[in-house]
């Protein structure tokens, strides 16, 4: 038995791995399918984003995922980051494109057809076919409307004819009559002309087909093949019909209906199981393989424009549509619809189904659709009564009431049929093991209604308690208030009408600071902070951690607000974004957290609106309107997002990799352009907003850059070496894209490139030859200059003996004279000594003879007197024959000659006078010396002194007599 059911086992797990496999290798269109439910996200691009014309015709994708407009203006390229415009030659206008495989973009223009081909840069650069035509086909080709990639060939159509290139020629094959437009269905290539009907391309010539004369007079904008041998053709004016076995019937259909009122511009087929139908004046229309209407989306809905010239499928099944003014991109392929104000929704903070009906409550009241009935624009509809802001709309004991700011109202069938409580309230709650009574929270605290056999009613106010919030729950024992950074532990007397106690927490424990949200959750309370949960225990009066839930939420982003919805699936808030667990088992979720990225910064803060009514409908209050998901659809493969390096820009140029199909290449930049700049980008159009980058530039920095919506990194000063520039992306979904790597290298500059380090290496060689050289040669010249210098300093020692031995000689030379002088000096001093002596002489012969003179003589005899004036005259004899003065004289001014004539140059003003007076000073006589020998008194010898030194200009701390000795 036991190895019965191990067989057994090993079978399921054997099945559910190959559904597993199944559903991996299923392509992603096997899942999709457009929701009625809403309308999908749309995006509008004006000509001020895309600095194009208004209208767009075409739309293509290349491999890497750009995306490629032929605009009135040139061709368009949007890579997700940036816009470019490329022109063709000689034509503005592109009505008509398409990217083959090898990345060229073949164009149709004006008299003009040609392809578009990165060149060796990556930038595109524009290549003329039509040019190799002769002159005269140039100037009629006119438009070139269609582009088909038809096996080997590229087959460009005009009005009057279609142009086949193959192998560098071109075929020319001209119209019967006049063609219209030509479509591509799957592997067959089909024309239509006004007056042969439908004709079909192959093997190099056109085929008629039979009956199919009847669109002859229509213009025929669309051709999809739904089935083998069924095709649609949508017409301008005639509505849509149906080519089968070489019959034209009409698809009578809603969406022929539409077409037949608003007329068509093309089609094209969304994931084989949908029709998308451009129209003329009123939008596009997605319908299902039966021509029901699934989607209708037009201007009230977010388009720009109503006329739809061209719709396209890109490689995330998302639709984008070339408009007659602007481009638009629609998020068909996305979990998520939208009731915005198409559906007269604002602000949404509740909904909920009762009794047939959604009810939704907004910021302008309350609104409801019928649920079972399909949702059209503009039909959710106001009920009468509820004009004001509606917090809350919930069903409690099976009726519906609205907490309001006019009230209680309760709600039947569409209608407010009673205010239950004028004040304002944010929300209700059943009580436990108390059926016939619910609590309210009004602005100034609670209220007690109850249900009666005649009705809901409202009972009392809960008196003791003046404070409430939208945030409450009640439990078999506590009413639980949370408001602002306190949970409150409210606890009601038996009647419900007073409170007993209140107790007021600011943490759960001391471990954990804060408190975090408040709810019910299988039906217990839990308390959270900081991803951790608590119950609280009336045994112990405390709170205790749940390990189980701690350990659900250990890896979810730290939450600010959770609910639990009807099906036990667990709704949490983070930063300004959400995310869900989905219940598959006991305590055991699934975390979803991927489709609920394109709803960041849309959330009501504080009013956390889920309403689930099954797994395919769950709808989310947005500040915006309605959100719908379908929680089946999360089986949709999400492609991997691709990351480009877009260009790479350096002084003086600019390679354009997001062009180029290989972005293996190696660059070379020189060292004087190390500054260097890359763009990224990645062709996720689905919330462009949302699209992150990191980078990491190897042989500069080991580590990643932190995920950022920048889009441009510069990099300056670079060094010399080899760098690869790496970068990833990741999309809304937080899925990352693998790496995406470009190498280049900097060379060095010239002073530290290999042929400079050579250089080095020989002029370091040459240096070390010639230093050595230069040392030997020093060697020489100092043993050389060392002789010289020996043989200098004994000349010189030899010529400062002769010189020592020269001023020895002339010292002992002054010296004699020194002697000389001072013998002389002697001489002089006792020269005048002895002048002196003849002087004092002379004057005590002169007084003897003024005393002879005084004697009376005329008592003398003869005798006497005769010897009397003999001696008389011998004294007298004696004085004037004395020429000692004079003879002193001379001799002074011959011996200090030049002295004195020095002592003149110098001084020109001084008398012969002053200068005897400086040659007695200089001889060092005494000042009563030079008086006796002037003849004048001691003071006068100090006078003239006096005038002597003014005359010099002597201050009185220099001394006369040295003064007198320098000049010497």
């Amino acid at each position: 038995m036991q190895t019965q059911n191990s067989k057994k086992d090993h079978n399921i797990k054997l099945v559910k791995l190959i559904l597993i496999y199944i559903l991996l290798c299923l392509p992603v269109s096997f899942f999709g399918q457009v929701k009625k439910i809403g309308l999908p996200l749309i995006k509008n691009y004006t000509r001020t984003e895309y600095k194009g014309g208004t209208q767009n015709w075409d739309i293509d994708q290349d491999k890497n995922g750009n995306l490629y407009f032929g605009n009135n203006d040139g061709l368009l390229q949007f890579d997700g980051s940036k816009w470019n415009k490329y022109k063709a030659k000689n034509s503005d206008a592109i009505k008509c494109l398409k990217v083959d495989s090898s990345g060229k973009i073949y164009v149709g223009c004006y008299n003009e057809f040609g392809y578009f081909k990165a060149n060796s840069k990556g930038k595109l650069e524009y290549f003329s076919i039509s040019s190799s035509l002769d002159k005269k086909t140039l100037g009629i080709i006119d438009f070139i409307w269609k582009i088909h990639l038809y096996k080997d060939e590229v087959v460009f159509q005009s009005f009057d004819r279609i142009f086949i290139y193959k192998n560098n020629k071109i075929k020319i094959i001209n119209a019967p009559k006049r063609f219209q437009f030509s479509f591509l269905t799957k592997s067959k290539l089909y024309i239509q002309d006004i007056s042969s009907g439908i004709l079909e391309y192959k093997n190099g010539k056109l085929n008629y087909l039979k009956g199919l004369n009847t669109l002859n007079n229509s213009e025929i904008w669309g051709m999809v093949e739904l089935e083998k041998n069924k095709i649609l053709a949508t017409t301008l004016d005639k509505g849509l019909f149906i080519i089968t076995n070489n019959q034209t019937v009409s698809w009578n259909t809603e969406a022929n209906t539409f077409i037949k009122k608003n007329g068509s511009l093309g089609c094209v087929l969304y994931k084989n199981k949908y029709i998308v139908i451009n129209s003329v004046l009123d939008g596009i229309i997605v319908c299902d393989l039966n021509g029901n209407i699934m989607q209708h989306i037009d201007r009230t809905k977010g388009l720009q424009n109503n006329t739809v010239l061209t719709s396209f499928i890109d490689k995330s099944n998302n639709l984008w549509l070339g408009l007659d003014n602007g481009i638009a991109y629609v998020n068909e392929n996305s979990f998520l619809t939208y009731f915005g104000f198409s559906y007269n929704l604002g602000t949404v903070y509740s909904s909920v189904v009762h009794k047939g009906n959604l009810y939704v409550a907004t910021n302008q009241g309350v609104f409801f659709h019928p649920w079972n009935t399909d949702f059209k624009e503009g039909s959710f509809r106001l009920i009468e009564g509820t004009t004001t802001q509606a917090w809350n709309v919930e069903v409690i004991n099976g009726e519906l009431i609205c907490a309001s700011n006019k009230g209680a109202l309760l709600i039947q069938n569409g209608k407010m049929i009673k205010n239950l409580d004028p004040k304002g309230y944010y929300g209700f709650k059943s009580i436990p093991n108390n059926p016939n009574f619910f609590i309210g929270a009004n602005y100034n605290g609670f209220s007690v209604f109850e249900k009666t056999s005649s009705g809901m009613k409202f009972r009392n106010k809960i008196e003791g308690i003046d404070k409430s919030s939208n945030s409450f729950e009640i439990d078999k024992d506590f009413l639980w208030l949370k408001k602002d950074q306190y949970i409150h532990q409210i606890t009601l007397n038996n009647d419900l009408r007073t409170t007993k106690s209140i107790k007021t927490f600011t943490q759960f424990s001391k471990k954990n600071m804060g408190v975090g949200s408040l709810q019910i959750i299988n039906n217990k309370v839990f308390f959270q902070s900081n991803n951790i949960f608590y119950t609280y225990s009336t045994t112990q009066g405390t709170f205790l951690e749940d390990a189980i839930m701690t350990n659900i939420f250990k890896s979810i982003p730290k939450i600010k607000k959770l609910t639990e919805d009807t099906n036990g699936n667990l709704w949490y808030f983070y930063d300004e974004s959400m995310g869900t667990l989905i219940k598959v088992g006991n305590n055991k979720y699934k975390h979803v957290i991927t489709p609920f990225s394109s709803l960041t910064g849309k959330l009501v803060a504080n009013y956390m609106s889920i309403n689930t009514i099954d797994s395919k409908n769950t709808f989310i209050g947005l500040t915006d309107g309605l959100a719908h998901y379908d929680a089946t659809l999360e089986i949709k493969s999400i492609s991997k997002p691709i990351a480009h390096i877009r260009s790479f820009t350096f002084p003086g140029d600019t390679i354009y990799l997001g062009n180029k199909q290989d972005e293996s290449m190696k660059y070379e930049l020189p060292y004087d352009s190390n500054q260097v700049k890359f763009t990224f980008s990645s062709p996720c159009y689905e919330n462009l907003e949302n699209i992150e980058f990191s980078y990491q530039l190897e042989g500069f920095g080991e580590k990643w850059s932190a995920w950022s919506n920048n889009t441009i990194k510069e990099y300056t000063n670079l060094k010399e070496g080899n760098y690869k520039m790496k970068v990833k992306a990741r999309n809304s979904f937080k899925i990352q894209s693998g790496v995406t790597s470009f190498e280049f290298r900097v060379t060095p500059p010239w002073y530290r490139h290999y042929s400079a380090y050579l250089f080095y290496l020989l002029i370091a060689s040459g240096l070390v030859y010639y230093i050595r050289f230069r040392i030997r040669m020093k060697i020489r010249k100092n043993k050389y200059a060392e002789t010289l210098e020996q043989r200098r300093l004994y000349l010189e020692k030899e010529t400062k003996i002769r010189l020592e031995q020269y001023k020895l000689e002339k010292e002992i030379e002054k010296l004699e004279n020194d002697k000389l002088q001072m013998k002389l000096l002697s001489k002089d001093k006792e020269l005048v000594n002895n002048t002196i002596q003849v002087v004092k002489k002379n004057k005590t012969l002169n007084g003897i003879i003024q005393r002879l003179k005084d004697i009376n003589t005329s008592s003398f005899d003869e005798a006497a007197k005769t010897q009397f004036t003999k001696l008389n005259k011998s004294i007298i004899k004696e004085v004037s024959t004395d020429k000692s003065w004079k003879d002193l004289e001379k001799h002074l001014k011959n011996v200090h000659f030049d002295f004195l004539k020095k002592l003149k140059e110098k001084h020109p003003t001084i008398t012969p006078r002053e200068m005897d007076l400086s040659t007695y000073l200089l001889m060092n006589m005494s000042t009563k010396e030079i008086a006796e020998f002037m003849n004048i008194s001691t003071g006068g010898v100090d006078l003239a002194r006096y005038r002597l030194r003014k005359k010099l200009e002597l201050n009185q701390k220099e001394n006369l007599i040295g003064y007198f000795m320098s000049i010497k």
